[in-house]
Parts: structure tokens; C-alpha cells; sequence
């Protein structure tokens, strides 16, 4: 056998001491916890709702040219409105918030979509009645474009003694071109901040519903979802102008009344 002393091949038999099973003593690559790698951000929601921190993320710290703030932007978190506005009647719509820039230790995030929960939206199906649904893109007066779903359900006339609620699809165009209009008027006549102020309000849902009263009665008129198409070009000023609490201090701030004088 090659390495034996009666041949004359030399072998490698003693050449590599490493080479012996488990290796040198202390070759093991010690193992570092990943996570004392990183550290924690906290996430601030823009200025118009309550509740304005909702959470923390974790990112792995800057190291070289690895930058954490890098890492964090365009991060979307999705939130329940009841949270960010403290009211239990409104956890039936979730938003998505996207981290646009990074302050210290806080990520700024921005609006960047609305939806309906699932529970909600199956509890409003029901038999004998239709559903009405409609999608327009708009674009903000600040550069967005927006892609904002619409949704209705028909509802029995008043003394009616038929079972179903069922409109002509003339009636259902009718009303899809009603509630087209009313967003398209509302979502373009305004900026983002003010556009999600209607969002979470259901002003638009309102005037829906009013709108396209006129031809068949329906209920249950909701903004179903909101998708971001496309970012605005001057989203650095707009960022800092949701994120812009001074206005919003200034409307609770109380005002001291002037004696006067006779």
C-alpha cells in the first residue's frame, strides 16, 4: 500500500495532523446569535391618525456599506384601522403603510393601500340581493394614482312583497357610472392626506350611496380597496407634509378668550 513502510511510494500517512477525525482542537466556527446582529425601529403612522406609533421592526445593523436605513425602506406593514384610530367599529379595514424614509431610530411611513377584512366582506354577502362593483384610477392633485374599488348590494324597495332584490342591468350600469363619477370627483379634487382623511371616514361611500339612490335602492356601499399605482414625483414634500402634526395640534389647542372691555 502506497505510505507503508515496505513500499517505496511515499504516502501522506503524518503529513496533515488535521487531517485525524474531529480535526485540530478548537477548529469549530463558533456560532454567533444572528440576532445581537440587529436592532429595533419603531414605526410612525402619518400625523392624521390617533394612534401614531404602531409597532417595531428589526433590521441588521449598519455594517460597511450594508446601511440598515437601506434595509428599511420600502418595507409595507399592514395595520388594522381600529388600532391606528382607537375604535373598535372600524376593524373591519386594514391599511398597508409603506416605510419611505428614516428619522434616528423611527421609520416614516406613508399611505400605500386599504382593504376590507375577510369576515367582513362575507358577512355582507348574502342570498336574494346583488352586488355592485366598480374600479376607476384616479390621480391626486399632488401626483398619485390611485386605483380605488367601489362596492354596493341591492336592497328591497320600501312595501315590497316580492322575496329578491334583483335591478335590470340597465339599473346596474346606471349605478356602476354613479358611484364611478362620485370617486373620480372626490379622489381628484384633493391631496393624499386629505384623500385617506375620507377613506377612514366613508365620506365617499356616503355620497355614493346618495348618488345612486336615485336609481334603485341599495345598501352597503363601501370603498372595498385601494391599490398605489404609481408614486408621485414630490414624495419627499408630501411625506413631510403627513407626517406634519403642527396643524393638527393647533386644531385641539385652546384658544383664550379676550375680556372685553366697556
Amino acid at each position: 500500500f502506497p505510505g507503508s513502510p515496505r513500499s517505496g511510494i511515499p504516502g501522506t500517512v503524518g503529513k496533515n495532523k488535521g487531517a485525524t477525525r474531529g480535526g485540530k482542537k478548537g477548529s469549530r466556527k463558533r456560532v454567533i446569535d444572528p440576532f445581537l446582529r440587529k436592532e429595533w425601529y419603531d414605526l410612525v403612522a402619518p400625523a392624521h391618525f390617533t394612534e401614531r406609533s404602531f409597532g417595531q421592526t428589526l433590521v441588521t445593523r449598519t455594517t460597511g456599506k450594508k446601511i440598515a436605513s437601506d434595509s428599511l425602506k420600502g418595507r409595507v406593514y399592514t395595520i388594522n384601522l381600529a388600532d391606528l384610530q382607537g375604535d373598535e367599529n372600524l376593524s373591519y379595514r386594514t391599511l398597508k403603510l409603506k416605510c419611505e424614509d428614516v428619522n434616528g431610530k423611527e421609520c416614516l411611513t406613508n399611505f400605500y393601500g386599504m382593504d376590507f377584512t375577510t369576515e367582513k366582506l362575507r358577512s355582507l354577502v348574502r342570498k336574494w340581493q346583488q352586488i355592485v362593483e366598480c374600479s376607476v384610477d384616479v390621480k391626486t392633485t399632488d401626483g398619485y394614482i390611485l386605483r380605488v374599488f367601489g362596492m354596493a348590494f341591492t336592497k328591497k324597495q320600501p312595501r315590497q312583497q316580492k322575496k329578491t332584490a334583483y335591478a335590470q342591468s340597465a339599473q346596474l350600469r346606471a349605478i356602476r357610472q354613479q358611484m364611478m363619477k362620485v370617486i373620480t370627483e372626490q379622489c381628484t379634487s384633493c391631496d393624499l392626506k386629505a384623500l385617506v382623511v375620507k377613506f377612514t371616514s366613508e365620506a365617499i361611500s356616503k355620497e355614493m350611496e346618495s348618488a345612486a339612490q336615485r336609481v334603485f335602492p341599495i345598501q352597503n356601499v363601501f370603498i372595498r380597496k385601494v391599490k398605489l399605482i404609481r408614486d408621485s414625483p414630490s414624495r419627499v414634500a408630501v411625506l413631510a407634509a403627513m407626517h406634519d402634526s403642527t396643524k393638527v395640534a393647533e386644531a385641539g389647542r385652546t384658544v383664550e378668550r379676550k375680556e372685553e372691555t366697556a
